[in-house]
């Protein structure tokens, strides 16, 4: 690609992510006019666009998902559960917020955020209603606990698989090197954030009381559905756990279990299909195609290649470096095509080096997944709660989620470049 198509295409990326800011267009639209433009431009073909850019196992995964939330959901199990975890912290919301994040953080790093946010943030919602609490805190708390859990483990965000399966490195190796700080950022980003929210959630002991009278059987509607629901979702979630043993990508599993259930159910398909999210998979096609223009002009490419000749080979520096420009570039573009550029750049790099790449592939996850807290977009399990919120009638402003979430993913990746630097230099 010419210097023109260069330019060009960072010219239209920061347009369309200005158009996304601003808000006064859906955000769907204005992010599939941005991959559409790419397209009409010539920077890449829509042939390309489909087969390499689009990444289907994250629509799939997001499909298929959606769906079997939107069954499940029909039950009641989810009032039932809001109603539970009120219970549990005796109707105070700032222990309830600090619950709900903890449970997000471990269910992202033992399925995966994306799973998770689908699964909690309907819970959440209702929750809110339930206890005459503003949902926002506690999105926006999910959110940023969802990509810091996620970080914990191989499976947790999709930038540690493609790293997994591009180095070797197992699910006891992320345990071990990435699990540690994660716990100590969760820790920390719990504790700020029941600091920043202390004053939004407030509730009074007749509120309180009026809640804990309430019983989680109760809100059960239809029993039978709820038996075949879970069934059908605990056997999807073993096979997410058990994915790279059986072969299988986390959209065919999730795909697989949607179907399945709406066989045994005998739901509408028209009647389910409309509950899928479809903003949200729009959102996602048109980003994906967005990003793919700018690595077609080879901005992506550029922006890694910078980064490695900045370092002249020094193993701290490299790692370092690396650390916070894949956090402030995972902050602003979707971190899986950056991770998918960088990979080959690092292994080029090291085999022409000689330099070992251990934890510089250890400060690649950490950037990329702790960076998915800067902005709104910055993850996939960012658009979906945005998605949910908005089809719930809470929506979440890109400022909203920006003051909160910049400021402490620049204290995680703080966080996690004293971890580097202690535990390996």
């Amino acid at each position: 690609m010419n210097d023109f198509a260069f330019w060009v295409s960072i010219i239209i990326f920061v347009l369309i992510y200005g158009l996304i800011i601003w808000e006064k267009i859906p955000r769907a639209i204005t992010a599939m006019l941005g991959g559409l433009i790419m397209i009409l431009l010539g920077f890449l073909s829509q042939e390309v666009a489909v087969q390499d850019d689009i990444d289907f196992n994250t629509i799939g995964l997001l499909i298929g998902m959606m769906i079997l939330v939107a069954i499940t959901r029909r039950t009641g199990i989810f009032e039932a559960l809001a109603i539970w975890a009120a219970k549990i912290t005796g109707g105070h919301p700032l222990y309830l917020l600090g619950l709900m994040a903890l449970i997000t953080a471990v269910a992202s790093a033992l399925l995966d955020n994306v799973t998770t946010v689908l699964l909690i943030a309907p819970i959440t919602i209702i929750l809110a209603e339930t206890l005459k609490l503003p949902p926002l805190p506690f999105l926006i708390t999910e959110i940023i606990a969802s990509n810091i859990g996620g970080t914990a483990t191989l499976i947790g965000d999709p930038p540690n698989i493609m790293i997994g399966s591009a180095t070797g490195l197992g699910f006891v190796d992320f345990l071990i090197h990435m699990a540690p700080i994660a716990i100590i950022i969760m820790v920390v980003t719990i504790a700020i954030l029941m600091f920043l929210y202390r004053n939004e959630l407030q509730r009074d002991a007749d509120d309180r009381r009026s809640i804990l009278a309430l019983s989680p059987q109760e809100a059960i509607k239809d029993w039978a559905l709820l038996k075949k629901s879970l069934f059908v979702l605990g056997v999807t979630i073993i096979a997410f756990m058990l994915h790279s043993v059986l072969h299988l990508e986390s959209a065919t599993v999730a795909l697989t279990g949607a179907m399945l259930l709406m066989i045994i159910s005998r739901e509408e398909p028209e009647e389910i299909l409309l509950l899928v999210e479809w903003p949200t998979i729009f959102f996602f096609a048109g980003l994906f195609v967005l990003v793919g223009g700018l690595k077609a002009t080879g901005v992506i490419a550029a922006l890694a290649n910078w980064s490695l000749t900045v370092t002249q080979g020094d193993p701290q520096t490299t790692a370092l470096l690396v650390l916070w420009l894949s956090a402030i570039a995972s902050g602003f573009i979707d971190n899986i095509p950056f991770v998918a550029t960088m990979i080959p750049m690092l292994q080029e790099m090291g085999s022409l080096s000689g330099m070992p790449l251990d934890t510089i592939w250890w400060a690649l996850a950490l950037g990329a997944c702790l960076g998915g807290n800067g902005t709104l977009v910055g993850a996939s399990a960012n658009i979906i709660v945005a998605g949910i919120a908005e089809k719930a009638g809470v929506p979440i402003s890109f400022r909203q989620f920006f003051v909160i979430g910049f400021p402490l993913m620049l204290l995680s990746v703080a966080i996690a470049h004293g971890y580097l630097y202690l535990r390996y230099f």
